[in-house]
């Protein structure tokens, strides 16, 4: 591989943005599709569906034959709220391949006693998201029920895309957290993508059974987001 192109390679993967590596079979020329160039590349119809899939592939015949090596950032998982639903979903979100962080100013709860083997951050969202990076391949699940907590990371998440945006509380806690994010200026299509009351509807009663149902959502949120990226170019 030319020195350039790793060089350009590695500087998407530092990003955490999705590109794909198109290698023709016939010569060996290789070239990196971004996201910025995938629109003007003649495969970008098989670009798309490829990275809406996650999955590399074999594409063309003969001399058009061509390896599209797909490279997707791994999916994260930021947890505000240092509560007990976090407890049980941080190690089961783990085992499903997030990497999962605690964000929680409330630092009597978010401390590495509580959450072994999963970074802890003890500030406001407003001060951590930056350093964090929250990107479209992050899941944000707001748990603390604390407006002045939640809502500044809920409202980042929407503002960057993130896959997947779930906050903890009631029809009616939620009806008010909208009105909030509304005067706030995040439009109404951002603020429809949130999904709360957080998690499948499992009949969920246990902080454990209500991780298993955000777990699932996410899941579901980054499975159903594939497939229909896929579907928009079929």
């Amino acid at each position: 591989m030319r020195l350039d192109l790793l060089a350009a390679l590695n500087a998407e993967r530092a990003a955490r943005r999705p590109f794909v590596l198109v290698t023709e079979m016939e010569g060996g020329a290789q070239r990196l599709v971004t996201q910025a160039s995938l629109s003007a590349d003649p495969l970008a119809g098989l670009l798309r569906a490829a990275l809406g899939e996650r999955r590399s592939r074999m594409v063309g015949e003969g001399a058009e034959r061509a390896f599209l090596a797909v490279d997707v950032p791994a999916p994260r998982m930021l947890v505000i709220g240092a509560v007990h639903i976090s407890q049980a979903l941080a190690p089961m979100a783990r085992i499903a391949g997030f990497d999962v962080t605690i964000l929680d100013p409330r630092t009597a709860f978010a401390t590495p006693e509580r959450f072994p083997d999963v970074p802890v951050i003890g500030e406001w969202p407003d001060l951590a998201l930056p350093a964090y990076g929250i990107d479209p391949f992050t899941a944000l699940v707001a748990l603390t029920h604390d407006p002045k907590i939640d809502e500044p990371a809920i409202a980042a998440a929407l503002q960057v895309g993130c896959f997947y945006v779930g906050a903890l509380g009631s029809r009616r806690t939620h009806a008010k957290r909208v009105e909030r994010l509304a005067a706030g200026g995040i439009p109404p299509a951002a603020i429809a993508r949130i999904h709360a009351p957080i998690g499948l509807d499992l009949g969920a009663a246990s902080p454990a059974e209500i991780a298993v149902a955000v777990l699932a959502e996410v899941i579901r949120a980054l499975r159903l987001g594939a497939a229909e990226a896929e579907g928009a170019v079929a």
